[in-house]
């Protein structure tokens, strides 16, 4: 079985080579614990063995590792900006052998490597396996579930990277985008309104019913909604039209 004890404790050790007064790193510390028990909870919810409970909570707990060394050198939660987080994560764990700090047995390298790369791209690659698989999908649901929470009470600023969230405007191309497809092409965000409708789309992306119960439970659509009143007429009409139409689908789901 996983040594969740020793592993927790090894990330207590390898964040200390941070500077945990950076809000960013505070921010990221919150939630990749978060996520750790999230990603728990899930895999319970599914009625996994203890063995699989023990996996997605590990997964939870490592499948933002490469964003202490993107904050390090970039300042900026923005991939785009700076590297892919998931893939950088991957290559620290397995290129550079830090995954033995956390777990001595390496039978479970390909699944915590698969998820992690997986964790935050547009869809699952193809080909994995079903353990894989399952695995990606938890530690998505998890991740997802969880930044929803934070953006509800962070700093905007710190969040968004804008200094005045209220004057952004939503690009046409990532509006259409969440209208016809559901779903964002990262890639094309231009503006920090675009980036909060990328956030409001994850809601499409959830795989278990466990997350968006939570969700729903908790408000997150209602909070997210009411963070920010944009100033420009036509991006306040969008953000209400995604916000309704996320909450209908949420409330649909969780009804069933």
């Amino acid at each position: 079985m996983i040594d969740m004890i020793k592993a927790k404790k090894a990330f207590k050790e390898y964040v200390k080579a941070y500077n945990i007064e950076d809000e960013k790193i505070k921010l990221k510390i919150a939630h990749i614990e978060r996520t750790s028990q999230m990603a728990r909870k899930i895999a319970e919810s599914l009625k996994l063995s203890e063995e699989d409970i023990q996996l997605a909570e590990l997964i939870g707990l490592l499948h933002d590792i490469g964003r202490f060394e993107q904050i390090k050198k970039y300042h900026t939660f923005v991939d785009s900006n700076s590297i892919n987080h998931g893939e950088y994560g991957a290559q620290i764990l397995f290129e550079d052998g830090t995954i033995r700090q956390f777990i001595a047995d390496s039978k479970y390298d390909e699944i915590i490597k698969k998820a992690i790369i997986n964790h935050n791209r547009n869809k699952i690659e193809e080909g994995l396996n079903q353990r894989e698989e399952l695995h990606s999908k938890i530690i998505r649901d998890a991740d997802k579930t969880d930044i929803l929470y934070l953006l509800t009470f962070s700093n905007i600023k710190e969040t968004y990277e804008t200094d005045n969230f209220p004057k952004e405007k939503m690009t046409s191309e990532i509006y259409r985008e969440f209208m016809e497809n559901r779903k964002i092409d990262y890639s094309k965000r231009q503006s920090a309104a675009d980036i909060i409708v990328s956030h409001f789309a994850y809601i499409f992306d959830f795989y278990f019913d466990y997350g968006l119960e939570y969700i729903y439970k908790n408000h997150y659509l209602d909070k997210l909604y009411k963070l920010v009143v944009f100033e420009d007429e036509e991006t306040a009409k969008r953000y209400q039209n995604v916000y309704e139409i996320t909450k209908k689908f949420v409330e649909e789901k969780v009804s069933k």
